[in-house]
């Protein structure tokens, strides 16, 4: 997949979490994510760093695009990822400045691919009842390039880690999730974006 996640925090140990009962090993067919919900991610870039940011994310065939995400940087910028036109909008958040960029890589959703590996059932936490949201299920695909972490109920990504090549690796966690877009203006570009060129890299 895409992307991103698994944050391994090494300098506060690993996370907490319940040891799985015999009636957690059981692997079940991978479940569907919501198409579209917002909240916020840590992305953690193995390479260069934390960083900290809302996001919504649009999967549907709604809006100004099928396939969009939406981030905000508190501090530095808010992007707009709009991927049936392949583009990037980059807006500075204290200048008000836009950049246009083009996309390069496919729409990939935050999901769990058909051909994942179940890995692992378990706890996140102290354990709750089964099925309950606390219950969260490990896989990957078929070279362990893409590993995801999802609750087992309603499905909503928990953590995502990607390896792209020997030295680029990205982690991602989720939290704070809700179901749907509270505000679908969000894709829109604002107005000082509408009649930029297309570039390749960000200025």
């Amino acid at each position: 997949m895409h992307r991103l996640l698994f944050v391994l925090l090494a300098a506060a140990g690993p996370p907490v979490l319940g040891l799985p009962g015999p009636e957690l090993r059981e692997a079940a067919t991978p479940c569907l994510a919501p198409p579209q919900w917002e909240g916020r991610w840590v992305l953690y870039d193995h390479s260069t760093g934390r960083n900290s940011q809302a996001v919504s994310y649009d999967g549907l065939n709604q809006g100004p695009d099928p396939a969009a995400a939406q981030e905000t940087h508190p501090v530095f910028f808010e992007y707009i990822y709009l991927y049936q036109s392949m583009v990037m909008f980059q807006i500075d958040q204290k200048t008000k400045d836009c950049s246009k960029i083009a996309l390069t890589e496919a729409w990939d959703p935050f999901d769990i691919p058909d051909n994942s590996t179940f890995e692992d059932q378990y706890f996140i936490g102290p354990r709750r009842q089964r099925g309950g949201s606390g219950v969260v299920r490990q896989e990957s695909d078929p070279h362990e390039t893409w590993v995801g972490v999802y609750t087992l109920k309603d499905c909503y990504p928990v953590q995502e880690t990607y390896t792209r090549n020997s030295s680029v690796t990205t982690s991602t966690r989720f939290f704070n999730l809700q179901l749907g877009i509270s505000d679908p203006s969000v894709f829109t570009p604002p107005s000082t974006c509408q009649q930029l060129e297309s570039s390749c890299s960000s200025s």
